[in-house]
């Protein structure tokens, strides 16, 4: 098996583009019941406006300058191509991070943060950065069965030592707040620290509480947001986990159902709601089309709730960070987890690196001088 490490820009083809601006000008739209808001899903009049944007303002091309900015490379692992950032600092004894997104996030989220990250004011912060496209995402394209965390975790470990990191730290919310974890017990001896955000799987309880809990009154209000969260909005993960395929069909073929389909996570995970910029929102809806992601990246769901491995004890010194809507509960967190570094943040929301870069830089410094 090659282990070439190969150059790579982003340099999506006009005819993609003008394919998907046609897709957009002829859009048949649901009828809705009048004056439900978001309390159903995403409101037309909402995602008329998007797709006016997406159609007439949005500039693809943009974005792609911006990430060509930095180096990109793709390399062959475990049979799959693996798409990835690789931003090394100019500082002397920077510290190796692996940055691992969630979804429906993809690396663009972290776009804001790699210059501070690598180029800090103080030496002593500094990293080199390592920000992958998952298996199933963007430009690392579909993959076959089996890509749980566990497996991806796996992965990187031989992309990291690839690279030549034998002594390295990994960051990841969402499922990268489980990808990171994993990256930890699978690799113990190279990984130096963990830090999540928006972290669920090991960080908080599944069914009801044990007998004798005592909560928190911010820990109350966690566990109250948790079981909201299944009661009332954890439909797209139970459609992901069960029928991915049949969800694939949609997301394959309409770009505006893609964007709905996103789109409501953005705006409901955000905090406050709504309050991510439209061409973030428009950035993801247009990369998970133009590398007919959408499907395959449902496919996390399935493999999660189909994987063997269970997440055990790990050693490894781990930070967590709860931002304004985040649901760990340290007590939940302890058993899976070394706990070394916990922190609690009245702002920012799920998508903490694009919401609020300036407060997840600061964490992620503060967490990872503890172990440098």
């Amino acid at each position: 098996m090659s282990t070439d490490v190969t150059p790579f820009r982003v340099a999506v083809d006009q005819a993609e583009l003008d394919d998907l601006r046609r897709r957009l000008t002829g859009v048949r739209w649901p009828a809705q019941v009048p004056g439900a808001g978001w309390s159903r899903g995403v409101p037309v009049e909402h995602l008329k406006d998007l797709v006016e944007r997406w159609a007439t303002k949005f500039d693809w091309r943009e974005v792609e300058d911006r990430i060509n900015q930095h180096p990109q490379y793709t390399t062959r692992i475990d049979d799959q191509t693996i798409h990835f950032l690789h931003v090394r600092s100019p500082r002397e004894g920077a510290l190796p991070l692996l940055l691992a997104h969630g979804w429906p996030g993809s690396f663009t989220e972290f776009l804001q943060v790699i210059e501070p990250l690598t180029n800090p004011a103080d030496p002593a912060d500094a990293f080199h950065l390592v920000i992958p496209s998952h298996p199933n995402f963007g430009f690392s394209g579909p993959a076959g069965a089996g890509w749980d965390s566990w497996r991806v975790a796996t992965a990187y470990a031989t992309l990291m030592a690839r690279l030549g990191y034998d002594r390295y730290g990994a960051q990841g919310g969402d499922f990268g707040a489980f990808i990171a974890p994993d990256l930890g017990r699978v690799d113990p001896d190279h990984v130096v620290g963990v830090h999540v955000n928006a972290a669920s799987v090991g960080f908080i309880p599944f069914g009801d509480l044990p007998e004798g809990t005592v909560l928190t009154d911010a820990e109350q209000v966690r566990y109250d947001r948790m079981q909201q969260y299944l009661n009332d909005e954890n439909g797209y993960f139970q459609i992901q986990a069960t029928r991915p395929h049949t969800l694939g069909f949609a997301l394959a073929d309409s770009p505006v159902g893609q964007l709905a389909w996103i789109g409501e996570k953005f705006h409901d995970w955000a905090v406050p709601a709504g309050s991510i910029d439209a061409d973030h929102v428009l950035t993801h809806a247009t990369l998970y089309w133009l590398t007919n992601t959408g499907g395959s990246s449902a496919q996390m769901y399935y493999e999660s709730m189909h994987s063997s491995h269970w997440p055990t004890p790990s050693t490894v010194p781990t930070g967590v960070a709860n931002f304004a809507e985040d649901i760990a509960i340290r007590q939940f967190a302890e058993p899976l987890n070394t706990i070394t570094h916990w922190a609690e943040y009245d702002r920012g929301g799920h998508f903490a690196a694009l919401e609020v870069p300036d407060l997840f830089v600061d964490e992620v410094r503060t967490f990872f001088r503890t172990v440098r």
